[in-house]
C-alpha cells in the first residue's frame, strides 16, 4: 500500500508540471497587458513599460516561466500584482469558503442521489423508476449557471426567502451561515446528484441480478438487509468513481456558483484575477485546484478496497 501511494504521488509531478506550462502559456494568449491594466489607460507609455520591467513581463516567455517554475518548486507561488499580497497567504484566505461549498454541496448530492438512485432499482420499470429518469435527465440537461440564476430570480427576488448574495462563514453563524449557502450547494450539487445516482441505479440493477442475491432473498432475508447490506456496498465501487470525478467538477465548477452568489472563494478570486490579468493568482489557483483533483482520485482509488476486498494494491 506504501509503495502504491508513494508511486501515485510520484507520477503527480509531471503532470502538475504539464499543467503549470498549459496555465501559464494559454494565460498569455489572452489580450490585454498587466501593466497597462494595473497602471490605467491614460498612463505614459514609458510608465507601463517601467511596471512592465518591475513585474518581469519583458522577459521572454519561456524565462518567465521556468522562474515562476522553480519559485513554485521552492513553495514561492509569487505575488499578486493588484493585491500585493503574496498568492499562498491569499489563497489559504479563500480555501475555507470553497471547501464548505464544495462539502456541503457533496453531501447534498449523496442524500439526493444514492436513496433515489436504490430506489428506482429496486423498483425498476415502474412509475417510480421513469419519474427518476426523467428527472436525471433534467439534471444533467440543465446548464448550472442557468439553474443558478433562476434560483436567485425566484427564491430571493420573487419569494425573498433567502439572500440573493454575501456570506458568513457556519463557523461563526451555523444557522446565518447554512441560510446563505442553501442556494449555491443546491445549484452545484444537482448535476452531479443526477450522474451519480444514475450510476448508483447501474451498477445496483447489475449486484441484483446476482445468484448470491437471489439465494439472499430466498434465505428470508429482509428486503432493507439484503439491499443496504449486500446489494449497496457490492454496488458501490464504480460509483465511488464518479462521485470522486464529481466532486472534482464540484470545487472546479465553484468559479461560476462564486461568481453569481458572490460568495469570497477560490473561484471568485481566480474569475476576478483573470478579468485583472493577474497571472500569480490565476496560476497558483489553477494549480492547486489540479493538485486537489489529483488527491481525490487517490483516496477514491485506495477507498476500492474498502468495498471490493479483492482488489489489493502492489508496489
Amino acid at each position: 500500500m506504501k509503495t502504491y501511494v508513494i508511486k501515485r504521488l510520484l507520477h503527480v509531478v509531471p503532470v502538475l508540471f504539464l499543467i503549470a506550462g498549459i496555465v501559464f502559456f494559454l494565460l498569455r494568449l489572452i489580450p490585454g497587458d498587466p501593466a497597462a491594466i494595473y497602471v490605467g489607460a491614460n498612463a505614459e507609455p514609458g510608465v507601463v513599460e517601467s511596471i512592465r520591467r518591475e513585474m518581469g513581463l519583458d522577459q521572454p516567455v519561456y524565462v518567465q516561466f521556468f522562474i515562476w517554475l522553480s519559485r513554485v518548486m521552492r513553495g514561492d507561488f509569487g505575488t499578486s500584482i493588484f493585491y500585493h499580497l503574496d498568492v499562498i497567504h491569499l489563497i489559504l484566505q479563500r480555501l475555507p469558503v470553497t471547501l464548505i461549498l464544495g462539502f456541503l454541496s457533496m453531501v447534498f448530492a449523496l442524500l439526493l442521489a444514492v436513496p433515489s438512485g436504490i430506489m428506482a432499482a429496486v423498483n425498476q420499470n415502474s412509475y417510480k423508476d421513469y419519474l427518476f429518469t426523467l428527472l436525471a435527465v433534467l439534471g444533467i440537461s440543465v446548464p448550472g449557471f442557468w439553474l443558478a440564476l433562476m434560483m436567485v430570480i425566484f427564491f430571493s427576488v420573487k419569494l425573498g426567502w433567502f439572500p440573493a448574495t454575501g456570506y458568513v462563514s457556519p463557523f461563526e453563524k451555523f444557522f446565518g451561515g447554512m441560510h446563505t449557502l442553501v442556494l449555491p450547494c443546491i445549484s452545484q450539487a444537482l448535476l452531479a446528484s443526477a450522474i451519480i445516482a444514475r450510476m448508483t441505479r447501474s451498477t445496483m440493477l447489475e449486484v441484483l441480478r446476482q445468484e448470491y442475491m437471489t439465494t439472499a432473498r430466498g434465505k428470508g432475508l429482509p428486503k432493507v438487509w439484503v439491499v443496504g447490506k449486500h446489494a449497496l456496498k457490492n454496488a458501490f465501487a464504480p460509483t465511488l468513481t464518479v462521485i470522486g470525478f464529481q466532486l472534482g467538477n464540484i470545487l472546479g465548477g465553484a468559479v461560476i456558483t462564486e461568481t453569481i452568489f458572490s460568495l469570497p472563494g477560490i473561484g471568485q478570486l481566480i474569475y476576478t484575477a483573470i478579468g485583472q490579468r493577474d497571472y500569480p493568482i490565476v496560476q497558483g489557483c489553477i494549480l492547486l485546484t489540479a493538485f486537489g483533483f489529483v488527491i481525490i482520485n487517490l483516496i477514491v482509488d485506495l477507498l476500492y478496497s474498502y468495498f471490493d476486498p479483492r482488489i489489493v494494491y502492489e508496489g
